[in-house]
């Protein structure tokens, strides 16, 4: 059987839910029931690494119910995502987390529905638009890190950064008009987002009364909202935010983008833009925190200048390297998700279609053979000449291919930004014998926020 090419929405997608055999594939359904889901959530990185050890870089596991396969290594990142059979559907390996909060992004959209909509968000990441978002950037990062200079001491880092980047989101997506208008709009639009954050990796998955996935849907009535009363204002205007960038984009025929696909597409770049910055900039200050050597070399470039311009964000290269390698240690998303539309096969072992396939970054980059001593922090692992001898695909923190994430240099951006910021106003520490743990699973978060000690300097 051989299902539909181009699924294009989780509804469609669901039909890749068939009847197959994979005994072939080497592996076991684990415990009755909940297979290996307990196993995974309590230690991704440990199960994940002894299954390869045990089965090889292709196995099959039982999780949430459903047998899958799961692909190592940086051949299978290419192999997925490249996809050059367009044998697998991001939107339907996505649809069961995402798709009743956030549907309709761009990785809900495969195939050439997909690249149509890719092209037309592209224009909100050009270089003038990305200019315009570092002067919010600068703004914004600025007032946080004055305040928190009011407030020296220790501080738990990771819900401080998740406001910041909350905050950085209303200016730099939403515009400053917007944000001086309705604080209180504001604030319910964040908790909104939060709501549907938190549901889309809630273990109970229908909108029962009192549950969050219940809350989730209230958050995103509430988001849509928000945004659909407001996109002929923004359309009509010149406003160079995110969203007004949206609702001015266009297809290839200068269609504008449908109302309903705006606010799909804004829901999803605000829910990605805030969640895996958090994860990614609390990572970075945390590694530098435990290196301090790593700390005053990127504060020695932060110290370059007074002016934070384009130039200047080009020049900090050792930033982009740290943050890189905070990136390989704690990639935002350690797991990537695909369902099969058709037959295909890796290391001739055959993958039937309607199979769920992951591909595991947190794996790859903690391979000792592309990273000796995968534990150490090194960002010199970042020079040019030993990126350019890897396999392309040995780290891939915001995935690649097609499904590329359309905001990794905004992501980039904002990094420097908040490094450049950061290091010229703190020196930054560990409390005496603090030893924090890492939840690696769905986005690596500190599970007690994260105690930093900030010393202004």
């Amino acid at each position: 059987m051989e299902l539909p090419l181009a699924p294009t929405s989780p509804m469609a997608v669901s039909r890749a839910r068939v009847r197959r055999d994979l005994s072939h594939i080497p592996g076991d359904r684990g415990w009755p029931l909940i297979g290996h889901t307990l196993q995974a959530l309590r230690d991704p990185q440990g199960f994940i690494a002894a299954r390869a050890d045990r089965f090889g870089p292709i196995y099959r596991r039982h999780m949430f119910g459903e047998e899958g396969v799961t692909l190592l290594g940086p051949e299978a990142n290419e192999f997925v995502l490249l996809d050059t059979g367009r044998c697998f559907s991001s939107a339907a390996g996505w649809g069961n987390v995402l798709g009743r909060l956030f549907p309709g992004g761009l990785m809900l959209r495969d195939f050439d529905e997909h690249r149509l909509h890719r092209r037309a968000l592209s224009v909100a990441f050009k270089a003038g638009a990305m200019a315009a978002y570092r002067t919010a950037l600068d703004r914004g990062i600025a007032a946080t890190l004055d305040a928190w200079r009011e407030n020296p001491g220790t501080i738990r880092l990771y819900p401080a950064v998740k406001q910041l980047t909350l905050d950085l989101a209303a200016s730099v997506f939403l515009g400053d008009d917007e944000k001086a208008g309705r604080k209180e709009d504001i604030a319910r639009l964040q908790r909104a987002f939060i709501d549907m954050v938190a549901a889309s990796i809630a273990p109970i998955r229908a909108p029962l009364p009192g549950t969050q996935m219940a809350r989730g849907v209230r958050g995103r009535k509430e988001v849509v909202a928000y945004f659909t009363a407001r996109v002929a204002k923004h359309r009509a205007g010149t406003g160079e935010d995110l969203f007004s960038q949206l609702c001015r984009a266009t297809h290839e025929d200068g269609s504008l983008l449908a109302v309903e696909d705006v606010v799909n597409h804004m829901s999803f770049f605000m829910m990605a833009a805030h969640d895996t910055l958090t994860s990614s900039l609390s990572s970075l200050v945390y590694f530098l925190a435990l290196h301090p050597e790593w700390q005053a070399r990127l504060g020695a470039e932060a110290g370059m200048g007074d002016t934070l311009d384009g130039a200047r964000i080009e020049a900090m290269v050792e930033t982009e390297m740290a943050f890189k390698e905070a990136l390989r240690l704690h990639p935002p998303v350690p797991s990537l998700v695909r369902r099969t539309v058709r037959e295909t096969s890796f290391r001739g072992m055959a993958i039937p279609p309607g199979t769920p396939v992951s591909i595991d970054p947190l794996y790859t980059h903690h391979m000792p053979d592309l990273w000796p001593e995968p534990a150490r922090f090194d960002p010199l692992r970042f020079t040019q000449a030993l990126s350019g001898a890897r396999h392309r695909f040995a780290f891939v923190p915001y995935g690649g291919g097609a499904h590329m994430c359309l905001g990794l240099h905004f992501a980039y951006l904002q990094a420097k930004c908040f490094a450049w910021h950061f290091l010229r106003r703190f020196r930054v520490s560990l409390p005496d014998g603090y030893h924090p743990r890492w939840r690696m699973w769905p986005i690596p978060k500190p599970e007690d926020g994260l105690l930093i000690r900030l010393t202004p300097i």
